[in-house]
């Protein structure tokens, strides 16, 4: 027994060293306060005036410009809210469309450009396309794409033709226009206007299939 009386102390001092080694870090832990999760909120972190943004191809030419008086960035979602926007498409292949605006929300980092309040989107004409003018309360754009849409009613000018509809899509680079649901359409040479029947969809091309 008295062989054995050594070893037993030292168990016993070794339980405790463990036991409260373990009533340390927990006492440490729960004494330090910790700081609660932080609330993402929708807050300006950055703001800019009389801001320009360019966008680039591979090569480094510039394909996109947006430019605006006044800019806001949120964390959040990594959005952009702008103020008098003019957003610019200067693809060398395409023809030039300038859009304008009151207000306009960039996100997904370029990706996406909405439009809204008195929003217009000019394409200038070229030798094979007349001038094409599109005016709705809100404009989406897709820069990558090199497309304009909207679910708003919309008026379409092309060169001395208007159709006014609801619900609008127009692809720069195939210059296919298609406007969901047409309610009043004239036709530059013609004495009276076309009514198409709401819902119809109807597709207009500038340029004629080979």
């Amino acid at each position: 027994m008295k062989e054995r009386f050594p070893s037993l102390i030292a168990l016993f001092l070794l339980v405790v060293l463990v036991t409260s080694s373990w009533w340390a870090a927990d006492y440490a832990q729960r004494a330090i306060p910790v700081d609660p999760p932080r609330r993402v909120t929708h807050e300006m972190d950055a703001w800019s005036r009389d801001f320009v943004m360019l966008r680039t191809d591979p090569s480094g030419r510039p394909i996109n410009r947006l430019e605006g008086q006044y800019a806001e960035h949120f964390p959040d979602d990594d959005s952009y809210h702008i103020t008098a926007p003019r957003a610019v498409g200067q693809r060398e292949t395409n023809p030039i469309t300038v859009a304008v605006s009151k207000t306009a929300v960039m996100e997904q980092g370029g990706k996406r450009i909405v439009m809204n309040g008195d929003a217009h989107v000019h394409r200038q004409p070229d030798a094979n396309n007349d001038m094409l003018d599109v005016r709705s309360q809100q404009l989406i754009i897709l820069p990558d794409e090199d497309v304009v849409y909207t679910d708003l009613p919309a008026e379409v000018l092309k060169g001395r033709s208007r159709m006014n509809g609801k619900g609008m899509r127009y692809n720069n680079k195939t210059r296919q226009l298609q406007v969901s649901a047409s309610t009043d359409v004239e036709i530059a040479g013609s004495e009276g206007k076309q009514q198409p029947r709401n819902g119809v969809p109807a597709n207009n091309t500038d340029q004629k299939k080979p």
